[in-house]
């Protein structure tokens, strides 16, 4: 059966801390994740710290992601990073490839980068990401970083999945915030204005240190300014444990549980679908 190879799989890429083993356990999650729900360790996994960093395109989140992994390997911290990429209208799987992302860390045991696609779903995430991030878990990376797509009213799914979430915006996002604090800036921990050496920049700051209550960092990804103090930030809200409260609240799971019936519905109706050949067919389904 294919949930009997994921959890060999599974095992034995932890057992011997096999990253091509993980890749393709990955893979097989994302094809059959509901069918993945019968690996009972995917669900009593051990729990790492989740850190979601949403933004605008051209925020540079993936180079402040890879600034962030380096900080925290060099405290020995393992992470890995689900990056969710818009996803193709004809393959429905991510366009840019993981090794695209992140490349100075391809070499590192200690750091896994995946793309995924969103498969267009509206809160930004796919099922699969939930049963991924739990299969990370069990793996057992100390961090776990989720990268979404955009930011607005509905993207807002990833406070569901990570345990910190962080938006990050440029300067020139000014234009776009009063729309963003109605979605997903209500629901975040931690605010970013990337690329502050840009006009503009100490504006922003101020402005969101005035209306938010949440934690403003400044940086310069390119060049690592200000990564050092957003890591510590990271590291200290992994360290309180405070998060591992938050695990247990039932809008949490309730919301996992939703993506998952959602994922199954969505499923049985594309099967139900596939049977449509002729008029005749369409006409013995709607009845």
């Amino acid at each position: 059966m294919a949930s009997d190879n994921l959890k060999q799989l599974l095992k034995s890429a932890k057992t011997k801390g096999d990253i091509a083993g993980l890749a393709r356990a990955l893979s097989l999650i994302d094809k059959n994740v509901i069918g993945s729900l019968k690996v009972s360790e995917l669900l009593n996994a051990p729990q790492s710290f989740r850190i979601g960093i949403t933004g605008p395109p051209g925020a540079g989140k993936s180079t402040l992601i890879s600034k962030l992994i380096s900080q925290f390997r060099s405290r020995q911290l393992t992470a890995a990073v689900l990056a969710v990429d818009p996803s193709s209208p004809i393959t429905k799987g991510a366009i840019l490839g993981d090794r695209i992302r992140m490349h100075e860390h391809m070499d590192d045991e200690g750091v896994f980068v995946r793309s995924i696609g969103s498969r267009g779903h509206h809160g930004g995430l796919s099922a699969s990401v939930y049963v991924m991030t739990r299969a990370l878990e069990y793996f057992g990376f100390d961090i776990i970083i989720i990268e979404t797509v955009g930011v607005g009213q509905t993207e807002v799914e990833i406070m569901n999945v990570a345990d910190c979430v962080a938006v990050a915006v440029v300067p020139e996002s000014g234009d776009s915030i009063q729309a963003m604090k109605a979605g997903v800036f209500e629901i975040s921990n931690v605010f970013i204005v990337n690329k502050s050496d840009r006009p503009g920049a100490e504006q922003m700051v101020k402005e969101l240190e005035s209306t938010l209550g949440a934690k403003i960092f400044s940086t310069e990804a390119i060049n690592g300014k200000g990564i050092p103090e957003l890591a510590n930030y990271l590291i200290s809200a992994r360290e309180k444990q405070e998060w591992k409260k938050q695990r247990a609240f039932p809008k949490r799971l309730q919301a996992e549980a939703a993506a998952l019936f959602a994922e199954k519905m969505r499923q049985d109706i594309n099967k139900k679908i596939a049977k449509i050949k002729k008029p005749r067919d369409l006409s013995r389904l709607l009845r």
